[in-house]
């Protein structure tokens, strides 16, 4: 018999400040990460502060959240550092995306300014290793202060294989842990949830085959490619509108807005504008309705399906079928055909014909949302809580 997750624990309590360039109700992936592993550490005994921006006014019993840094510069060492030393945390966790933090390098050199003093052990999570802007033309060195940053901490932690290889190509790294992020939209829809009602709130009957995406808009994940596939169907003359999930730009990256407008522009051009559906920032209940009111959800990005987009693990925890793309280096979780349906990133004939494969094929979709589900459960909050404070204990020497 297997022993249960909470008996399997380290049994100490830790005092975990987690450091997030964003936080709800800012629209973002990294501040719904945030607060789903603070009330998941904050779950299983272990006393939580969050260090935000000012925008970062969420809070919750049993959370204690400071929203206090105005702006992501040198000034916020001395905000983050009293914290710190206030509430004595034995650890100080970075979410790092160079977008959240105004890609400002402040954040970047703050773990060498803490170790000086020795408070406490020092984790960052990369959710991606894009690098901050220095000054013109600066090239590598934006990526050594990404290589700073890993350096000056005790743990890394990523999300992704790709990432993990990347960084443990460079000497010196400190413990460098893959910990997936999970599903920051439960499958949890209103209690009067109902499909054909909520399809007709779209506009759209049971013979029309409804896709669905879900995330931010940016170059990295082909919405031009799934606005050109969108257009071979209707072209080809199968029935189908697109259901756009949630808000389309979210609050850190600025480049998003002008994605966005490339996506409509497309959308104009190819007389699409009655196709595409916008649901707009939603609350969690009603993006799960949306997910599940849909045929087939398509996340064609140009990058590869990966574990560290939460879009992508908020559809496997619908069970939805998925068209998405191949994953770059090696993803053993993910087979084709089995839990996922695989297309070459970039490619909108290709991406087309997978769509309506699954579309008259319902056996496959089936098996797909079967699949999904099952891969779904490996991303359980409790057990990336679980890996991380394995890290923290291990830091902490607790």
């Amino acid at each position: 018999m297997a022993t249960p997750l909470k008996d399997t624990l380290p049994v100490t309590p830790l005092r975990v400040c987690l450091v997030t360039g964003e936080f709800p109700p800012m629209q973002g992936g990294v501040g719904d990460y945030t607060r789903a592993l603070a009330r998941a550490l904050a779950s299983l005994g272990h006393s939580v502060t969050i260090v935000t921006c000012v925008k970062g006014t969420w809070s919750e019993p049993g959370i204690t959240v400071f929203p206090v840094v105005k702006q992501w510069n040198w000034g916020c060492w001395g905000q983050i550092m009293r914290i710190v030393a206030e509430t004595r945390a034995d650890i100080m966790h970075i979410q790092y995306q160079t977008a959240a933090y105004g890609m400002h390098p402040a954040i970047n050199f703050l773990p060498w300014v803490f170790r000086m003093s020795r408070r406490c052990a020092f984790v960052v999570t990369f959710h991606d290793l894009l690098v901050p802007y220095l000054f013109p033309k600066a090239g590598r060195v934006r990526w050594g202060v990404n290589l700073a940053l890993a350096r000056a901490c005790q743990g890394v932690i990523v999300t992704n294989v790709q990432d993990r290889e990347r960084l443990s190509a460079y000497p010196w790294m400190p413990r460098l842990e893959l910990i997936p992020i999970g599903s920051n939209i439960p499958c949890v829809p209103p209690s009067d949830y109902d499909r054909a009602l909520w399809r007709r709130r779209w506009g759209v009957d049971e013979d029309t085959l409804l896709l669905c995406y879900f995330g931010f808009l940016n170059a990295s994940k082909g919405g031009e490619e799934l606005i050109a596939a969108l257009d071979i169907l209707w072209r080809s003359g199968r029935r189908t509108s697109l259901l756009m999930i949630g808000g389309t730009v979210g609050a850190s990256d600025p480049t998003n807005r002008a994605y966005l407008e490339a996506v409509k522009r497309s959308i104009r051009e190819r007389g699409l504008e009655e196709r595409v559906i916008w649901t707009g920032y939603t609350p969690p209940e009603e993006v799960s309705a949306s997910f599940l009111s849909a045929d087939i959800c398509v996340l064609p990005y140009r990058d590869g399906a990966s574990f560290r987009r939460g879009s992508f693990m908020a559809a496997l925890a619908h069970g939805m079928p998925i068209v998405t793309t191949w994953p770059q280096g090696s993803v053993p979780q993910l087979r084709d055909g089995e839990n996922v349906l695989l297309v070459p990133p970039q490619d909108p004939q290709a991406l087309g014909a997978a769509i309506l494969r699954l579309a008259d094929d319902v056996a496959l979709r089936r098996r797909l949302q079967a699949g999904a589900r099952a891969l779904a459960a490996e991303f359980d909050w409790r057990r990336i809580a679980a890996r991380t404070l394995e890290v923290y204990h291990a830091l902490a020497g607790r």
